[in-house]
């Protein structure tokens, strides 16, 4: 690991050798933004979980349940593509209940909170309506729950949690306010609110708990986490905050939501970053691979070949090659399982596969049909037998065998 580090250290010179507090982590975040390194990362390089009679309890080990069962045991095994709340209201959603008709795809993940913070249907609930968070993008939500139900489509419901600009700009005491007083912004001009307030918690999954009541099998949680980089600005924001480390607050949110839904009989999911299976912990932003898929029933890492920069898993281009891109990913995903499937406790592993051409990678190559299926073949290869399609036009390839 030693020599890995200062090999990553030389070739990625944005970060000082002699600096002593350098994380893994923060050397893999210096890879994912640059965009001239040439490293060879070896799958399996990082830590896992292995089980150690001998070693003493992790900090976080005491999140890890007793046991855990599936409330769907019955669901197929899911191949699904992603669906804004626009198209789900809209005259495409029908072309796309085509293309699940007559493929082996399954499922759609459909957005009920999106990725501004709106709330995508009428709830019925006073105390979410009140908020004036709620866009109707899909017009009639039992409407698009009984077509599902009638093509035989799994539903899941996709709230986006902590990226939320229109909750931040209206509470902005619940969100990280700059040193000149407004709102602050990402890069993208994004905000997010404040993962270690219980009020957040509580209003992301009332909305959980409102999708589960019109019919969605399962509810997807993403963007649980900081935001990127927060560990270089945090200590410039304004925010409430208290003693635990921002893994412990995330861990704890999935851990809490997971029991606040048990009683509905809904599977609860949650997309992360495909980096953080191959690292220790991505402290950052929060996301501790291992104890957030102890807490659910499936873990869906987003592990698109043009996410990983060059070098990744022996790549040069990442991009250009599909298979060997998600053979690498699959096999740090389940190394960093391990302890969880000896506990009986692993969740389904549902990947987030790149259905889309990503123009802005330095070499990259168009996706297509072969792209798509080199991706499915390094995941059957290991095993893995659920994935979704991710393409934000919801513009999906025709004739791949899935």
């Amino acid at each position: 690991m030693e020599m890995l580090l200062a090999s990553l250290l030389m070739v990625w010179g944005n970060l000082s050798a002699a600096s002593s507090d350098v994380t893994f982590e923060q050397l893999v975040q210096a890879s994912l933004d640059s965009k001239n390194a040439i490293v060879e990362v070896q799958p399996g390089s990082a830590t896992n979980g292995t089980k150690d009679p001998d070693k003493p309890a992790g900090p976080l080990d005491y999140l890890l349940p007793a046991s855990k069962k599936d409330p769907e045991p019955n669901s197929p095994k899911v191949k699904g593509i992603y669906v804004t709340s626009h198209v789900a209201g809209g005259k495409k959603f029908d072309s796309l209940v085509n293309l699940l008709d007559k493929t082996e795809l399954n499922a759609m993940v459909i957005d009920v909170k999106d990725d501004y913070g709106y709330i995508t249907f009428d709830t019925g609930n006073p105390e979410l309506t009140n908020l004036g968070t709620t866009k109707k993008n899909i017009a009639d939500i039992h409407k698009l729950t009984a077509t599902l139900q009638e093509h035989d489509i799994y539903p899941i419901g996709r709230i986006v949690v902590f990226k939320d600009s229109i909750y931040a700009n209206m509470k902005p005491e619940q969100s990280y306010v700059s040193s000149n007083g407004t709102v602050w912004q990402n890069g993208r001009k994004e905000s997010f609110v404040n993962p270690y307030l219980k009020e957040i918690w509580d209003y992301n999954i009332n909305v959980a708990k409102e999708a589960a009541k019109v019919g969605f099998k399962e509810i997807q949680f993403d963007y649980v986490r900081f935001p990127e980089g927060f560990e270089k600005k945090a200590d410039s924001l304004k925010y409430t905050k208290d003693d635990r480390s921002r893994i412990q607050v995330i861990s704890e949110f999935v851990k809490y939501a997971k029991e606040q839904l048990e009683p509905l009989g809904v599977r609860v999911s949650v997309d992360i970053f495909g980096y953080a299976a191959s690292v220790p912990a991505a402290e950052g932003i929060g996301q501790d691979f291992e104890t957030i898929s102890a807490n659910v029933d499936v873990i869906s890492p987003m592990i698109y070949p043009s996410h990983y920069s060059e070098g990744w898993f022996g790549a040069k281009v990442p991009d250009a090659a599909p298979y060997q891109t998600i053979n690498g990913a699959s096999i740090d995903t389940e190394k960093k399982l391990t302890r969880l499937k000896e506990m009986n406790i692993k969740p389904i592993i549902r990947p987030w596969i790149q259905d889309f051409t990503a123009t802005w990678v330095k070499g990259h190559i168009t996706y297509g049909k072969h792209e798509l299926e080199e991706q499915i073949r390094a995941l059957k290869d290991n095993g893995v037998e659920e994935y979704l399609l991710w393409n934000a036009g919801n513009n999906y390839t025709e004739g791949v065998k899935f």
